[in-house]
Order: structure tokens, then sequence, then C-alpha cells
């Protein structure tokens, strides 16, 4: 059961109505409320500041917007009479644009809505084109892959061949060197042949 008090600190009305502190001091600002203030310059809160939170309360959940919601509290006759004929009253005191095209001129709805038809469809096209280029990227990505892969495995059967190369290349040199000291070897022989007796 809700105490019926003077005067309600913001944590109270907070309480009571289910609006966070933060909200209600938007709210303030946004529905130009008058909340009284002490000496010390905080909000305290009547029955009014209570009764006029209640309102916005009950009115969002009956889902207007807070631009509607603000011309009603500048219009109270119209909560006065109020109850579920509110958003009625309002449909009509705003001059609704959307209301009046509907019973006005079918025409222009048809319009829009063709409008927003092929935006849609342009979107969807484009979505389709977007998968198409992700799908080609990541094409071009795997054949980068594989050309990587083959350029490596071609230079590690280039890089073999060389190895071979180079060895038979020192083999050769090695042959070459053997047959060389033979050589040198002979010319000495020979020569001690031919001078040994003069040792």
């Amino acid at each position: 059961m809700e105490v019926i008090n003077e005067v309600y600190s913001i944590k109270e009305i907070s309480d009571i109505i289910g609006f966070k502190p933060h909200v209600i001091r938007y709210y303030e600002k946004e529905f130009e409320l008058e909340i009284p203030r002490d000496e010390g310059n905080r909000r305290y809160f009547t029955y009014k500041e209570l009764e006029e939170l209640r309102n916005i309360k009950i009115l969002q959940d009956k889902g207007l917007t807070n631009k509607q919601i603000k011309q009603l509290l500048k219009s109270p006759e119209i909560i006065m009479n109020g109850g579920d004929n509110v958003l009625q009253e309002i449909a009509v005191s705003n001059n609704d644009y959307l209301q009046y095209a509907i019973e006005s001129n079918g025409a222009l709805i048809q319009e829009e809505f063709q409008n927003l038809l092929n935006q849609t469809l342009l979107s969807i096209q484009q979505l389709d084109y977007r998968k198409e280029i992700e799908a080609l990227s990541e094409k071009i990505d795997e054949l980068k892959n594989e050309m990587v892969n083959q350029e490596k495995d071609i230079l590690i059967c280039e890089n073999a061949k060389l190895k071979m190369q180079i060895k038979e290349k020192s083999y050769e040199l090695a042959e070459l060197k053997d047959r060389i000291k033979r050589e040198e070897h002979k010319k000495k022989s020979i020569l001690k042949k031919i001078f040994g007796g003069k040792n």
C-alpha cells in the first residue's frame, strides 16, 4: 500500500513510479516539469509531481511517444476525456500526416511503398554482390596461397638440384686435385730417377 506523504525525495519517487533517478532528471527537462527545489537546490516532489510522472508512465505504457505525451501534458483536457480514446485524440489534434495520406490519397502511400520496395530490392542486390565479391576474394586468396606453395616447391627442387651440382663439382674438384697430386708425384719420381743417382 502506497504511503501518501506531503514531500517525496527523488529516491522515493523512483521507487513508487519505477523510473530511475537519472530518468526523472531527464524527464524534468524533456516534459518541462516544474519540480520544486529546497534551499540546498535539491529536488523534492509533492503529490502533484508524483501524479505528473505517473501519467507519463501510463501514457508510455499505452505506446505514446515523448512528443505525444508532451502535447498531452500541455492539453490536460485530453487526459481528462482520456482513457483509451487518448490515442485517437492525439491523431486528430496532430492532423497526423500518415492518417491524412491514407484517407485522402492512396496513390501517395502506394508510391511510398514502391520506393521502399525498390530500396529494399536494391539493398538485397547489393548484399548479393557483396557475397559474390567476398567469395571471389576468398578464391583469390586461395590461388595466392597455391602459387606461394608451388613457388616454394619449385625453390626446394631448384635448391636440391643446385646442392647436387655443388656436390658433383666438389667431387670433380677433388678428383682434379688428386690427379694434380699424382701428376706432381710422377714428375718428382721421374726427376728422382733422372737425377736420383747424383744425390
